[in-house]
């Protein structure tokens, strides 16, 4: 019988596939921007006469027109018309070719026209006709591929292959169906088959090598290109698509040359230019691979891989806007392009849209469950968020989808660390270092941040060559700026003979580095410095910042300006001679500004504790305890060294009821503790007058002497009897009232401050009643040592935690105090613990409180037990500013150092410990000898105030006489060099 259609489809579908070329940033968590390389391949599906389609479409209209406004006797015409042509003529099934992974999902124009639905009907008529011709269920099949109904098309393609075993088209559309499905191995059964019937088929070859890429069978993949454009050597979707596959294979020359090659047969070959460019971009050419991406969009204007791609270079040269534009063009033109959210997801975090990010994460991950890139992105939303629980879900997500991905197995170690899941930490370690070590031998962005490469068993080349690789991406960004070099200035003249000094950083509010320095701009000499602060954030409306822009003879917000080009003109225009980066890599950092080298002088300070490891900053401010000389080329920087230490804390300032304090007395065996129930305010003195019978006790701060003609009052504590007033103390604290008045004085509960004041909980102004301090309001008992660390629990290793949990064996009556800092860490310490021999009992664990009780619950403890990875910085000042002893251990990191750095300019060199036994034994005394205990509390009591260690003024006048020498040296010619010496240093006539 024969069976004849009454209307024709045929259409070619583009698609786009990705391959990911990840790199990852964060921290903060760094994101996953995937480069979409693009994959040419050819599909054959059924294309019938289109010549007959018009003709018999005409012949239809004029059907439905007659029927229903003409003559009904012409009704009779048409069908008998129609029918003649079912009956009398079978029409050939020539093929037609797809382009197998372009990424579109786009119909051919011409199929615009058509409503597939009627031509289903008639394919659907031919087989009830003939229910064994071939050719209509092929067709019938490509209907229903082009409607999406892909299960149908197979079903379909199999009916027609079964009916006729040697239907070509039909094996091949099988095969391209099958394909797209991503059911790889029947993809392959039919394609194989295709080639049976026809070995010399060269667009089957490729799209089976499409297939067998797919597969991860990379070198078969590349020998089944070859062959097929051994077979038709003017064959550029070839060319691309094997040199896609050798790029996987790491031969990226050849890949190169083969896009060459595709370009030159075909100049407008999309594809080729978007993956020429995504190598271009790897090579560092940035600008040539965005004139690529560039003439990619204007060849085929809705390619969404090439909008994509564009975008992510936009992001990395800072131009988010632009970035975010051509992501949502590529999501326009393809909406289920994960890819494109994905990256858009990064781009929207760097521009503090958390909450936009998250949903573009989500979105990807929903289009392609599969996708690993947005898996660890989403994680890296979680880690900034402090949600590390569901950042280990996703990050292990990520890597079982993905198993070598270097940026998710980096990050989620980070985030172990931070839980203190030790778990395989030896073997973490080792594939961390195996990792980081192949990066930099490829030449490849670490997956280790700096920030975090203190924290793991790096060498000193690692981790300044993982700085090294961050400063050259700064590099990067701004060389697409183009913009000429500045012109700075060689003399004081323009600025009246002063020096102009500029401090740019993120934190000019509520964080750590404002409460170290907030006081050193207006402490600067106004007759020999002009200060400018640059802002990188937002005014956060705290006193922190008021008191910056107050203080600082010029305060820009630089916020305000997100364009670096314009940033970095902001700073030249103000003429600065020396530009302080208190960021460095940390959160809200912008080296982009220094890379552009807006000042002649450029050092590092404070707020980072490592080098940068930039060829635009000169020096790096620091001090002999922390970077010995012999350790000089750990740093790319010039180490410029202050006298005492290069760490200050503006505790004085911000804290100055903590100066004295009284104590109930609580004896115990003899003794008489000084924290136990502590006492703390401005007007403590006149409280304490006003109660009667308060004693002073002379507290003796070394063996030679007593303290009694202490003019500070530093050693002298003040003891309130068990009398009436101690017990209405007592009993506000046990009944958790929040404050009680006596003889006319507010005494308030040290848990209440939030309450009280807000403003003097977070430190931004003191406390105006009495605050009572007391070891029952954290659960610490009365009678025994207290061991305490406040540090966040990332900087705990397993090393640490065994020598605490010794001295804790070798001190029987002494406990733990940590911070649930996070809170997810505590029950794996306690874990880790007990496994050592330690009873649950002996880690006493407490939330993370204010500033201000931050520091004065600090008074409670006994000795503070400083972690050596990385050291307490702002917290190892916060616990000397409140009295307590700090045990530390130098390492090899500037970062394992502070700690000693600020103990020895606070005159307590007996605290450092030279080796683990020797920080053992120095902890284990101060547990076990009282006398030698109380001895070394009251010096450090008396030492930190009257050592350098936090006197800002001081710390001031040296800080300038180093800026002074930094200029002395650089207005006359030299270059950066070590200033080890410290001196004073008189502005030359010249300047």
């Amino acid at each position: 019988m024969r069976a004849y259609v009454w209307v024709l489809v045929g259409f070619a579908q583009r698609r786009k596939k990705q391959c990911s070329l990840a790199r990852q940033t964060c921290a903060h968590a760094s994101p996953c921007c995937r480069l979409t390389f693009c994959h040419h391949g050819e599909q054959s599906l059924i294309l019938l006469s289109l010549p007959f389609l018009f003709f018999l479409t005409f012949i239809l209209n004029l059907f439905f027109f007659f029927f229903f406004f003409f003559f009904f006797f012409f009704f009779f015409f048409f069908f008998f018309f129609f029918f003649f042509f079912f009956f009398f003529f079978t029409i050939p099934c020539p093929p037609f070719y797809k382009l197998y992974f372009s990424h579109s999902t786009s119909t051919p124009p011409f199929l615009w026209f058509f409503n597939l639905n009627p031509l289903k009907a008639c394919y659907l008529k031919a087989i009830e006709t003939q229910p064994n011709f071939a050719v209509a269920w092929s067709n019938l099949g490509c209907v229903f591929n082009a409607q999406g109904e892909i299960w149908l098309a197979i079903h379909h393609f199999e009916k027609a292959v079964t009916l006729d075993p040697n239907f070509l088209d039909a094996y091949i559309n099988l095969g391209n169906v099958l394909k797209e499905a991503r059911i790889f191995d029947r993809a392959v059964a039919g394609y194989l088959r295709a080639l049976s019937l026809s070995p010399n088929h060269a667009v089957v070859h490729g799209n089976l090598a499409c297939v067998y890429y797919e597969q991860g069978l990379i070198d078969l993949a590349i020998d089944t290109y070859r062959r097929a454009i051994e077979l038709q050597p003017h064959f550029p979707d070839a060319y691309c698509n094997l040199a896609n596959a050798l790029k996987e294979k790491g031969n990226v020359s050849e890949a190169e040359e083969c896009y060459n090659t595709a370009l030159r047969l075909c100049p407008t070959h999309a594809d080729s230019l978007n993956n020429l460019a995504n190598i271009k971009r790897e090579q560092g050419n940035i600008e040539e691979a965005v004139q690529l991406y560039r003439k990619a969009l204007e060849v085929f204007p809705e390619f969404a891989a090439a909008h994509s791609n564009l975008a992510s270079v936009l992001q990395q040269q800072g131009k988010l806007q632009e970035a975010l534009m051509h992501y949502k063009e590529a999501i326009r033109i393809s909406p289920t392009f994960a890819d494109a959210y994905s990256n858009m997801g990064n781009t929207l975090k760097e521009m503090q849209d958390v909450q936009g990010a998250l949903q573009c994460y989500t979105r990807a991950i929903q289009i392609n469950p599969a996708f690993a890139d947005a898996h660890s992105n989403l994680a890296s939303i979680h880690k900034d968020s402090g949600n590390i629980p569901e950042a280990i879900a996703s990050y292990r997500t990520a890597l079982k989808l993905k198993p070598d991905f270097p940026d998710a197995y980096c990050n989620l170690a980070h985030c172990l660390q931070i839980v203190c899941d030790w778990t395989d930490y030896d073997e973490r370690m080792k594939k961390l270092v195996s990792i980081v070590a192949d990066q930099l031998d490829k030449n490849r962005l670490p997956s280790v941040h700096p920030h975090h490469s203190m924290l793991y068993p790096l060498s000193h080349g690692f981790r300044k060559a993982i700085a090294e690789r961050h400063g050259n991406l700064c590099l990067d960004k701004i060389n697409a700026l183009h913009k000429p070099a500045y012109e700075h200035p060689k003399d004081l003249k323009t600025s009246s003979g002063r020096l102009r000094v500029g401090y740019v950083s993120s934190d000019f509010g509520n964080h750590p580095t404002s409460h170290l320095m907030q006081s050193i701009p207006g402490m600067h000499n106004p007759e020999k410095f002009e200060v400018f602060c640059y802002a990188l954030s937002p005014d956060d409306s705290t006193n922190f910042r008021v008191k910056v822009v107050a203080e600082a003879h010029h305060f820009t917000d630089l916020s305000q300006i997100p364009c670096n080009g314009k940033a970095a003109d902001r700073i030249h225009q103000d003429g600065i001679h020396i530009l302080v980066n208190m960021n460095g890599y940390t959160k809200g950092a912008r080296n982009e500004l220094f890379a552009l080298r807006p000042a002649p002088i450029q050092a590092m300070w404070l707020g980072y504790p490592g080098t940068s490891g930039a060829p635009f900053m000169d020096y790096i401010i620091s001090d002999k305890e922390t970077s010995p000389l012999e350790v000089a080329e750990q740093y790319s920087e010039k180490l410029a060294y202050m006298p005492n230490t290069f760490f200050i804390g503006d505790h004085a300032n911000m804290f100055p009821h903590l100066k004295k304090k009284a104590v109930i007395d609580f004896k115990s065996n003899g003794h008489i503790f000084d924290n136990r129930i502590v006492l703390n305010g401005i007007d403590l003195k006149a409280f304490l007058d006003s109660l009667p019978d308060v004693k002073v006790i002379k507290m003796k701060c070394d063996n030679n002497q007593e303290s009694a003609g202490d003019t500070n009052g530093a050693l002298s504590m003040p003891v309130i009897p068990m009398n009436t007033a101690a017990e209405a103390i007592i009993n506000m604290i046990n009944q958790g009232q929040i404050q009680v008045t006596i003889n006319g004085f507010t005494v308030s509960n040290g848990l209440a401050t939030t309450q009280i004041n807000n403003k003097a909980a977070t430190g931004e102004e003191v406390p105006r009643t009495i605050v009572v301090t007391t070891r029952s309001q954290y659960g610490l008992p009365e009678d025994s040592i207290v061991y305490c660390n406040f540090n966040q629990l990332y900087k705990i290793d397993p090393p640490t935690l065994q020598m605490w949990a010794n001295i804790l064996k070798r001190v029987p009556n002494s406990v733990l105090w940590l911070l649930r800092f996070p809170a997810v860490g505590e029950p794996n310490i306690q874990q880790y613990a007990q496994n050592m021999g330690l009873p649950g009992s002996r880690i006493i664990f407490s939330p993370v409180a204010p500033k201000e009780e931050h520091v004065r619950r600090g008074q409670l403890a006994d000795v503070c037990l400083d972690t050596p990875l990385c050291n307490g910085h702002t917290t190892g000042m916060d616990v000397l500013w409140a009295g307590t002893p700090m045990v530390t251990m130098p390492g090899e990191t500037l970062a394992s150092r502070v700690a000693a750095s600020q103990l020895n300019c606070l005159g307590c060199p007996e605290l450092i410990a030279q080796s683990r036994q020797d920080y053992e034994d120095i902890a284990v005394k101060l547990g076990s000898d009282m006398e030698y205990l109380k001895m070394v509390r009251a010096r450090v009591w008396k030492q930190r105030i009257c050592s350098p260690l936090f006197n800002t003024k001081q710390y001031t006048i040296d800080l300038e006489r180093l800026y002074l020498q930094m200029w002395e040296h650089h207005s006359n010619g030299g270059k950066p060099e070590h200033l080890v010496k410290f001196q004073t240093v008189e502005t030359s006539e010249n300047a």
